[in-house]
């Protein structure tokens, strides 16, 4: 909505051309593969209503104990060590286990640092909301609640912050929605940052388990449906019910069928509802629902025509006072699974409050339904369609713990790993880093064009520790995340692939959303030093950094690692312009205290736009500080070092500056008509930059992280 208006805005307004370089969607990068941000020509103008939203953790801390304990260097010390579970590198067992460094450190999900460069990444991304993964049965409250008065502040000094929704536990959602609707949505904690589908909250969590019901979850073996036969639980309602439903599982198979019946009194009753259901969810709940919600009394349950394997969990004793377990009509011991929701559920709060969509947790199977949403599928995904038949949702994934056609562990071979296209792991060198998997489903996402897409994930680091999962036994496990090859982290890393994937999901999400048309410059002009932001007001474009972000850190880090410090932040930039004449181009900064001397602020030219040559691109530094009054020293980079060239002119009042560089160094001849292009960033640091990772980590970048402004006649 708020694009829309802007567009809006801008076709009303005679001096709005194109869209201000400040926003995020217009910024350029080269990645360290060399691979470049597409742009508007190459992506087309924005697509309305699309949105991102990724997965997101809150457990680096809340499980945290010792560690940590980080597989990649563990395996680096010792590469026989996963045939070594007594090895004293490895952690204990079903301990959390890194698979590798992130950027900004073993970090805890507390850190305001971390949570406030999360917010300006994934907002400069492109990403819409996050959703929190508290399938486990935590909430983790503390956390979540860091994070949104964090990233509540950001948008409070007019800076970017996803909304967020939660992925509730798949087959037993009830207590974590009832807590997240005590504690959060109850109270109307930061509604600014829910994020909302059709008008409402989203939550990712079954309705139908969420009603009040009773119910028999108790099981402890799978009872087989074989055909020609009937499997059956009688059950007494004491009020009025609209569904009536069993836990089947199908042992992994894919599009297994049954069919339902409600019965009045036993076996031989009245029908009261059947119905055939087909490509069930392994050990999902299969509902019946009659045309009419029916009376208390005695009712029975029966299953039967079963297509594919197909089963009925149940108990070998009597669990359940309120039936009977059957079989082919008659009695047999124990009772099976059986969920009698109340007619009168939905309409108490939390029902009435959230837009439900339920989660598919197969990787293989689709959607059963509509009004369900994937979070992870291996290729070819699905589509997700909501009740009205519209293209709601799809997942693209970076990585995926399948093997063969089962849920596997990615520790084991031939996991589906960052390689992972064509049906098989590349084993080319470099083939990891380039994100084939990623971009693999990226197109299928692309091709089919749905509304929303879902990425896993963003950060999700830790994997427990095992000695064997679904079966398989081997001498160390991961199941979720392993190392670098065989994880899913989008999160930029030490060292390894460092931000490559962070880049390549920029890029996606533009080809995805569109790139909106940059504003081009205003007409040629001199500006003589000018600082006062008045003399500059009418000058394009307009270059917008995030307030509030030097880096300013001192938190605890994971486990036993000690706290984390970063004071590095000198500055807080806030917006930029560049004007141009025959002779000279000007930069001006406005910042959002008094400069001082501009100690530790530099400015970084890539006065060919190319990030093949200069050091990671840049081949001029001004550095601004004032050892020399009115003068700034300009660096070129020349033979794999900074070399000084000559003192520039440069002008601080209070929280602006401007400088002027000599129109002969972007490669230009003195005259007008010969278009400049190049790309240029600010940097506020007590400390020089000894990598690009430092504009990621320390300071104040302007714009963030590897991005750069644009300049271009």
């Amino acid at each position: 909505m708020r694009r829309a208006l802007a567009a809006l805005v801008c076709l009303l307004t005679t001096a709005c051309v194109g869209q201000p370089q400040g926003t995020a969607d217009t910024l350029v990068a080269t990645d360290g593969l060399g691979r470049t941000l597409p742009t508007a020509a190459e992506c087309g103008p924005p697509k309305p209503g699309k949105q991102v939203g990724i997965f997101y953790f809150l457990w680096l801390g809340e499980h945290a104990g010792d560690g940590p304990w980080d597989v990649t260097k563990i395996l680096a010390r010792d590469p026989q060590a996963m045939s070594k579970p007594d090895s004293p590198l490895w952690g204990p067992m079903f301990a959390p286990h890194h698979w590798g460094e992130p950027v900004f450190g073993y970090y805890r999900a507390d850190d305001p640092y971390v949570l406030r460069r999360h917010a300006q990444m994934l907002s400069d991304a492109g990403v819409d909301f996050v959703v929190f993964d508290v399938t486990n049965q935590f909430t983790y409250k503390p956390w979540y609640m860091a994070l949104l008065k964090t990233w509540s502040q950001v948008r409070a000094e007019g800076g970017k912050a996803p909304q967020v929704a939660f992925l509730t536990p798949f087959w037993q959602p009830a207590k974590v929605v009832d807590e997240l609707w005590r504690d959060l949505y109850q109270p109307g904690l930061y509604p600014d940052l829910w994020y909302r589908l059709d008008g409402k909250p989203l939550i990712l969590a079954d309705p139908s388990l969420i009603a009040s019901s009773s119910q028999n979850t108790n099981h402890d073996h799978p009872e087989a449906l074989e055909p020609g036969h009937t499997l059956g639980q009688s059950f007494h309602s004491e009020e009025t019910f609209s569904e009536v439903g069993a836990s089947l599982p199908t042992w992994t198979e894919l599009h297994s069928s049954a069919t339902l019946t409600l019965r009045r009194g036993g076996p031989a009753g009245a029908v009261v509802a059947t119905a055939q259901r087909r490509d069930l969810e392994d050990n999902g709940w299969c509902m019946l629902r009659p045309d009419a919600p029916q009376p208390a009394g005695d009712y029975y349950l029966e299953l039967a025509e079963p297509g594919g394997k197909v089963g009925w969990w149940s108990h070998s004793q009597d669990v359940w006072p309120a039936g009977q377990a059957y079989a082919d009509g008659q009695p047999v011991a124990g009772d099976r699974t059986i969920r009698v929701v109340q007619a009168t559920a939905g309409q108490d709060g939390a029902r009435s409050f959230f837009t439900f969509r339920k989660p598919q947790a197969d990787y293989f199977q689709g959607p059963t339904g509509p009004d369900q949403w994937s979070w992870l599928e291996v290729y070819p995904q699905h589509v997700f369609r909501n009740a009205r038949g519209e293209k709601e949702m799809m997942s693209v994934g970076v990585a995926q713990n399948a093997v063969d056609r089962r849920l596997g562990s990615m520790s084991e071979r031939n996991s589906k790993g960052r390689a992972w296209h064509n049906g098989a792991n590349d084993p080319a060198l470099g083939a990891s880093d380039r994100g084939l998997n990623f971009a693999e489903q990226w197109s299928k996402a692309r091709a089919d064009d749905p509304r929303i897409v879902f990425i896993t994930g963003w950060n999700e680091w830790i994997a427990g520790r095992f000695p064997e999962f679904a079966g398989i036994k081997e001498p160390v496990m991961f199941v979720d995340e392993f190392d670098r090859e065989h994880s899913r982290d989008i999160e930029p890393m030490v060292g390894g692939h460092g931000d490559a994937f962070y880049y390549q999901m920029v890029a996606e999400i533009r080809r995805f959303k569109g790139v909106p048309t940059p504003q081009a410059p205003s007409a040629p002009r001199s500006m003589a030093l000018a600082t006062d932001p008045a003399a500059w007001a009418e000058v394009r474009p307009d270059y917008r950094d995030d307030a509030g972000d030097p880096a300013h850190r001192n938190h605890l880090g994971y486990g036993r690692q000690p706290a984390y410090i970063n004071t590095t932040g000198t500055h807080d930039i806030l917006e930029a312009k560049v004007a141009r004449d025959s002779q000279e181009v000007t930069f001006w900064l406005r910042a959002a205290a008094p400069l001082g001397k501009a100690a530790g602020l530099t400015l970084f030219v890539d006065q060919d736009a190319s990030a093949g040559t200069g050091w990671v691109g840049y081949d001029l530094a001004v550095r601004c500080e004032q050892a020399k009054p009115g003068f700034a020293k300009l660096e070129r980079w020349t033979a794999g070092s900074w070399q000084a060239v000559s003192d520039v002119p440069c002008r601080v009042d209070g929280a602006s500056l401007a400088l002027a560089l000599p129109r002969r160094l972007f490669g230009q001849r003195l005259r007008l008509d010969q278009p400049l292009r190049f790309d240029f960033k600010w940097f506020a640091s007590s400390e020089p930059p000894r990598g690009v990772e430092a504009f990621t980590t320390d300071g104040d970048a302007a714009p963030n992280c590897r991005f750069n402004w644009r300049y271009a006649e």
